[in-house]
């Protein structure tokens, strides 16, 4: 897989921009975005000579839109378009944004070229990094995709200014799980901060510490076959919240129930994978506890009761890291002390979860 270009733009967003298309030799020029993205980060770069003729192509927001149908609709909006083999497409946006504008450039016409602008604290260090394409199929998180890097990834804390601090707050789960696997001197850098009140200096720097261990890792297993898995730490029961959430959201329509963002989720799903961790191999409970602590700070907590158990535990079963019948886990025998491959029965999941709903 050909290796991608992480661009750290601070305050040279047109230029880094200018670039990157100009290394990609392309015949057709296409821009990808939700409608949030049309609204508030467009404009930005819509304006730059190296954007001109761009055909803009417009999904909605959020994460219900990861969907078959709106991936045909790129499609056919690149086929309208003219779009060739030789063509290339940006996607500026968020995680839903990458991940499905990365797929549809790695199945159009058998692939073309795309590059990532990453609009949200998450895209950032995690989803437009390290090749991962895909969209939600059958009421699964990313169920169907590919591994096919960006020819480049542009990083410009300048889009950070139009976030929320839900959207912030998910920016940091991640990161968060990037110390995690990282040492102790990031960990405790991390569990101080705070993205909300952090300057755009400092948050620019830890965005390029974060990165970097995603680098390094995806440098050394970028198909996932081993070391790799380390960056899924939190998200064998994260990825279950966050499908739970999908699931209310859809089913029981103007209750109190919503769809929680994708950090929220893993932030969830740490607490319960570090307690997984602390149970089988032997994690620090000081380490444990004062991480939950930071996360219910930040982050509150998603509702659920042991009714739920058996539906979380069969969204589970179906995480792609899994083998036969076991879930497999990343866990952490300290700080920076990576275990994958790692399984737990239903009843050792069980209490973890009762450990999540107690704390």
């Amino acid at each position: 897989m050909e290796q991608q270009r992480i661009i750290l733009s601070h305050d040279n967003l047109q230029q880094s921009l200018t670039d990157a298309i100009t290394e990609c030799n392309h015949d057709r020029l296409f821009v990808l975005t939700d409608k949030t993205t049309a609204r508030y980060c467009l404009p930005v770069i819509a304006n730059y000579p190296c954007m001109e003729g761009a055909i803009h192509i417009a999904i909605g927001s959020t994460e219900h839109h990861k969907t078959l149908k709106s991936l045909s609709h790129v499609w056919s909006k690149l086929q309208e378009g003219g779009a060739t083999r030789h063509s290339l497409i940006i996607n500026l946006g968020g995680g839903m944004v990458t991940d499905l504008g990365g797929f549809a450039a790695s199945t159009f016409k058998r692939g073309i070229q795309y590059i990532n602008i990453p609009t949200t604290l998450l895209s950032m260090v995690d989803a437009s990094v390290g090749g991962k394409t895909g969209i939600n199929f059958g009421g699964l998180k990313n169920e169907i995709g590919v591994f096919n890097n960006a020819h480049s990834v542009i990083l410009d804390t300048i889009f950070l200014c139009t976030l929320d601090h839900e959207n912030l707050l998910s920016g940091y789960a991640e990161m968060l799980k990037h110390a995690l696997i990282s040492n102790k001197q990031m960990w405790a850098n991390h569990i101080t901060f705070s993205p909300i009140t952090s300057s755009p200096l400092s948050l620019s720097s830890m965005v390029a510490d974060s990165v970097a261990v995603k680098q390094r890792i995806v440098a050394k297993d970028p198909t996932e076959q081993g070391i790799r898995k380390a960056l899924n730490l939190g998200h064998t029961a994260g990825h279950a919240f966050e499908s739970l959430a999908l699931e209310r959201s859809l089913q029981l329509s103007n209750s109190r129930f919503s769809p929680i963002l994708h950090g929220y989720a893993v932030a969830y799903g740490l607490i319960v994978e570090l307690y997984l961790s602390a149970m089988k191999v032997a994690f620090p409970t000081d380490y444990l506890h004062q991480t939950v602590a930071s996360i219910k700070e930040h982050f509150g907590r998603m509702t659920i009761t042991c009714d739920d158990y058996p539906r979380l535990l069969e969204l589970m079963h179906h995480d792609k890291k899994n083998e036969g019948n076991t879930i497999n886990f990343t866990l952490l025998g300290n700080i920076g002390d990576i275990r994958i491959n790692q399984t737990a029965t239903e009843d050792e999941i069980k209490e973890a979860l009762d450990f999540y709903c107690e704390c």
